[in-house]
């Protein structure tokens, strides 16, 4: 019996077999329209209760050495305060960090939706013409000898002190390693799934999209990782050079004035930037990439 004449259940398992027998488990089985199998549809290894206690130990005594080390040795606060200090202060003024947080997350946000929708433009461009690659790819490994940091007073110079000059420093921030990330995941394809795709009639465009693409998102999502975190390091890099609000605004100007319990207030809120965009794209890459979580599950 044909599978067109089997049970919708019986066809689909048959077309994971066959799936599987082909190769064609990963992305090229979802851009060839077959089913992924079951396993990828278990919810990932849930991580052990010692993943999330030993950090916190380690985190929890650190701050306990730190708070009597001050105590006892009678460090003075303009050079080292107390956790229990930064606290105080960051509760006692959270409505003025939280008004800077929030403009660095959107400078941080802003940045990185630039720089990864020019880093993936860039590298699907120099993949697609080689000539390109040829020219640009040794000025993209150049540039990196040039410390980001002094670019940023040309960017205020450029952009201004206001928004646009931290937008455009947290976009080439993360620039360099998207378009590196894009490109290499985009050359890793397997050349049997390519042959494979050929060989069934697909257009040079139907491999890009429907294989080639898929086929590179692991890649990609581990340059939206590096993305997630140094998007928020470029945008206070710009605020150091030049701003009017922000967290890197607030530490120069407390650091100053040797309010150095505000500066380690303004690094706490700082923090979480990074982690909170690390777990969103975590969660996306999951939710896009499901043949990836059927490689880690397996025994």
């Amino acid at each position: 019996m044909s599978s067109g004449m089997l049970p919708e259940g019986a066809a689909g398992a048959e077309r994971v077999g066959l799936a599987e027998r082909v190769g064609l488990t990963g992305p090229a089985g979802l851009a060839a329209g077959l089913p992924v199998p079951a396993a990828a549809s278990r919810p990932g290894r849930t991580l052990p209760w010692r993943a999330w206690l030993l950090p916190g130990l380690v985190v929890a005594a650190i701050l306990a050495l730190w708070e009597a080390g001050v105590r006892l040795f009678g460090i003075p606060h303009y050079i080292l305060p107390a956790p229990s200090e930064i606290v105080v202060v960051l509760v006692q003024r959270w409505d003025v960090f939280a008004r800077h947080t929030g403009i660095t997350v959107a400078e941080s946000v802003a940045g990185a939706a630039l720089g990864i929708g020019l880093g993936v433009a860039l590298a699907m461009a120099m993949f697609l013409r080689s000539w390109l690659e040829q020219a640009l790819y040794p000025l993209l490994i150049a540039s990196q000898n040039v410390p980001v940091f002094a670019i940023a007073p040309l960017l205020v110079v450029w952009f201004g002190y206001g928004f646009g000059s931290k937008v455009a420093m947290a976009a080439v921030t993360v620039f360099f390693p998207m378009t590196v990330a894009a490109l290499d995941g985009l050359k890793r394809t397997d050349p049997d799934w390519v042959r494979l795709f050929r060989t069934m009639g697909a257009t040079r465009r139907q491999v890009f999209w429907r294989l080639r693409l898929p086929a590179a998102l692991p890649s990609v999502f581990s340059g939206l990782k590096l993305a997630a975190v140094y998007a928020s390091v470029g945008a206070v890099l710009g605020e150091w050079a030049g701003a009017g609000a922000g967290l890197g605004y607030l530490m120069l100007s407390a650091n100053a004035q040797l309010r150095v319990a505000e500066v380690f207030a303004a690094i706490l809120c700082l923090t979480p930037i990074g982690l909170v965009l690390l777990g969103i794209v975590v969660l996306l890459e999951r939710r896009v990439t499901p043949w990836q979580r059927v490689t880690r599950d397996a025994p």
